[in-house]
C-alpha cells in the first residue's frame, strides 16, 4: 500500500524546483485548496499530486489510471488568495515525484456525509533520484570506455561521471540559449519587434540559466518545462531518474527541435509559454 493523497489533473506535467501558479475555480478543487488550508501551516501536508492527462477528456468519465500518466509530481502550496466568486488563486512549487499505483475517484455525496471528499484522490509511491554513483556505476561503459566488471577504481569513477555531467551541464544550456533565441526570432514577422523580443527572450533565458548555475538536477528540470515539448516528451523527462540520463536526452530533443525550427521556420506554441511556470523556487 502506497501514501493517498490529492491529485490535480493537468494538461501537462509539473516538474521538481518549478513554480505553478493556478486559478482554482471547480466547486471539487475548491475544497481541496480548503482542506490543504485546515492542515498545520508549519505541516508538510499542504500539498497535492499533479499528473498529466494522457487523453483529452474529463478524467471521470473514463478509467482515471488509463486517461493519466503514470508518474506525477507534488505542488506544495506556497502562496493562497481568495477570490470574490469563492474560487482561489495560488501559487505552488513542485516537489517530489510519484508513481500512481491507484486512483480514487471523488464523491460529492461523500463529502457531504463527511466520508470522502468529491475531488481524485491517488495511491503512489515515491521516486527518488538516482545518485551520482549509481549512474556511474550504470553508465561506466559509456563513460569510460570499460566494461562494469574490473573496471577503474570508485573514486576516478566519480571523478569521471562528475566531468561527464559537467559538459552534459554546459552543452545543454548552450543548446537552450540557442532554442530559445531561435523561438524569439520567429515568433514575430516584424524585424524590429523580433529583435526586441529575442533579446528580452534571451534575456530572460540567461537569467534562468544563471538561477541553476552549478546544479544540473534544476538545469534538466527547467529544460524540460520551459522547451515547447509535446506532453509526451515532458512526460518522458518526469520519469527519468537520473540527471545524466535526462540531460542526454534533452540534448538530443533540444538538436531536433532547432532542426525542426531550422527548417520548418514556425514555433509550435505561442512563446508566451515561456512565462508563467518557469520560475525556479
Amino acid at each position: 500500500m502506497g501514501d493517498l493523497i490529492p491529485l490535480f489533473p493537468l494538461g501537462s506535467p509539473l516538474f521538481p524546483g518549478i513554480v505553478l501558479p493556478l486559478q482554482v475555480f471547480e466547486p471539487r478543487y475548491r475544497v481541496l485548496v480548503q482542506d490543504l488550508l485546515a492542515e498545520p501551516e508549519d505541516g508538510d501536508q499542504r500539498f497535492f499530486g499533479v499528473v498529466a492527462i494522457r487523453q483529452g477528456w474529463e478524467v471521470e468519465q473514463v478509467a482515471p489510471a488509463e486517461a493519466l500518466y503514470d508518474v506525477g509530481c507534488t505542488a506544495r502550496l506556497q502562496v493562497v488568495r481568495p477570490r470574490p466568486d469563492g474560487g482561489f488563486r495560488i501559487v505552488t512549487v513542485g516537489g517530489e515525484r510519484f508513481r500512481l499505483l491507484d486512483v480514487v475517484v471523488g464523491d460529492a455525496a461523500g463529502e457531504a456525509a463527511g466520508s470522502a471528499p468529491p475531488y481524485l484522490r491517488a495511491e503512489v509511491e515515491w521516486l527518488a533520484d538516482e545518485e551520482a554513483a549509481e549512474e556511474a556505476a550504470g553508465d561506466q561503459e559509456q563513460v569510460l570506455g570499460t566494461p562494469a566488471a574490473g573496471g577503474p577504481d570508485e573514486g576516478l569513477l566519480a571523478e569521471a561521471a562528475r566531468g561527464s555531467l559537467s559538459l552534459l551541464e554546459r552543452g545543454v544550456g548552450r543548446l537552450f540559449t540557442r532554442y530559445v533565441t531561435a523561438v524569439a526570432g520567429l515568433q514575430t514577422g516584424r524585424e524590429d519587434a523580433a529583435a526586441a523580443g529575442e533579446a528580452e527572450e534571451l534575456s530572460g533565458a540567461r537569467a534562468l540559466l544563471d538561477a541553476v548555475a552549478g546544479d544540473p538536477r534544476a538545469l534538466s528540470y527547467l529544460v524540460a518545462s520551459a522547451a515547447l515539448l509535446t506532453t509526451e516528451d515532458r512526460q518522458a523527462l518526469l520519469a527519468e531518474s537520473a540527471t545524466r540520463r535526462r540531460l542526454r536526452t534533452e540534448t538530443r530533443m533540444l538538436r531536433r527541435e532547432l532542426t525542426l525550427l531550422e527548417t520548418v521556420r514556425a514555433v509550435p506554441a505561442p512563446l508566451q509559454e515561456f512565462a508563467g511556470p518557469l520560475s525556479l523556487n
